[in-house]
């Protein structure tokens, strides 16, 4: 609220400006009501410290032109040769949008990239750095000959690689269009001409979401954390499928415990099979 210097045509009171009114202090007379809001176009955000000012929806790398494209809309009051006429303009303003093959394969693939993101519920963070990942990839002409399903999968993938999130082969291939073997063709082309910074996967990183699937106690999942770590420090997680030493930790650390967790159960939520996961546990056991 603010203090103007104008005083009170009924009662000579001081004038206050709040919002959009200029009302007395004394006598609460409405003088003026001002609904226009004269501050600026742009809006400050305070995480953005390189430029605060923006018009408009901001730049995504999820889109093939950076979401600075246009859309001719639809109208109903427009009728007869105008609604046509505006309807042509419209098709052939989308076939304008991809003005090339390198365009068109980037919609596609962003598209698939966008899907799996939300099947997997992996956030905008992990969407951005896939598609930028494929756009590298396309510029290193990774694409001949390969698949734009496995590689828009591949992307996700290595993106969760590097970024410590534990998603697995079987769990993306689930909910892309690409196979398996699609993937991993895409992956190792990745891995191999882009020098992706990726290392082993820990088995702890599968630990907390194992736990919330199977609804075990965070004691539990400490305890498994622990077996985990001290799998690592004998090297039992050499050559070993990291969901299975995860899977294998968590039924040791419930059974100590005394909590009802079958070995088909954590294999389930691990997608391994008792086998994977009886041969991790007696190795545990037996150290």
């Amino acid at each position: 609220m603010s203090t103007t210097a104008t005083a009170c045509p009924e009662c000579d009171g001081r004038l206050h400006s709040d919002g959009t009114e200029t009302i007395c202090g004394e006598c609460g007379l409405v003088v003026g009501e001002d609904a226009l809001d004269r501050g600026p176009e742009w809006r400050s955000f305070a995480d953005d410290d390189t430029n605060p000012k923006r018009c408009g929806a901001p730049l995504t790398r999820s889109r093939h032109d950076r979401g600075l494209s246009t859309e001719i809309g639809r109208s109903t009051r427009l009728k007869g040769r105008k609604r046509r006429r505006v309807a042509r303009m419209r098709t052939q303003h989308r076939r304008a949008q991809i003005s090339s093959k390198t365009d068109r394969n980037q919609v596609y693939s962003f598209t698939e990239i966008r899907r799996i993101v939300s099947a997997l519920e992996l956030g905008d963070p992990v969407r951005e750095q896939a598609c930028t990942l494929f756009e590298s990839a396309q510029d290193a002409d990774l694409l001949r000959g390969r698949s734009l399903e496995g590689f828009a999968a591949a992307t996700v993938y290595a993106v969760c690689r590097v970024n410590g999130v534990a998603r697995t082969v079987e769990e993306i291939t689930r909910r892309a269009k690409a196979d398996a073997d699609e993937l991993r063709v895409a992956y190792d082309a990745l891995n191999r001409e882009l020098g992706l910074p990726t290392g082993p996967i820990d088995p702890r990183s599968y630990l907390a979401r194992f736990t919330s699937a199977l609804d075990l106690p965070r004691e539990v999942e400490a305890a498994a954390r622990e077996l985990a770590e001290r799998a690592d420090d004998e090297g039992l997680t050499v050559g070993r499928n990291p969901c299975g030493v995860a899977a294998a930790c968590l039924y040791a650390a419930a059974t100590e415990r005394g909590h009802s967790l079958t070995q088909a159960e954590a294999a389930d939520v691990a997608d391994v099979t008792p086998v994977t996961l009886r041969s991790t546990y007696h190795e545990l056991t037996d150290r």
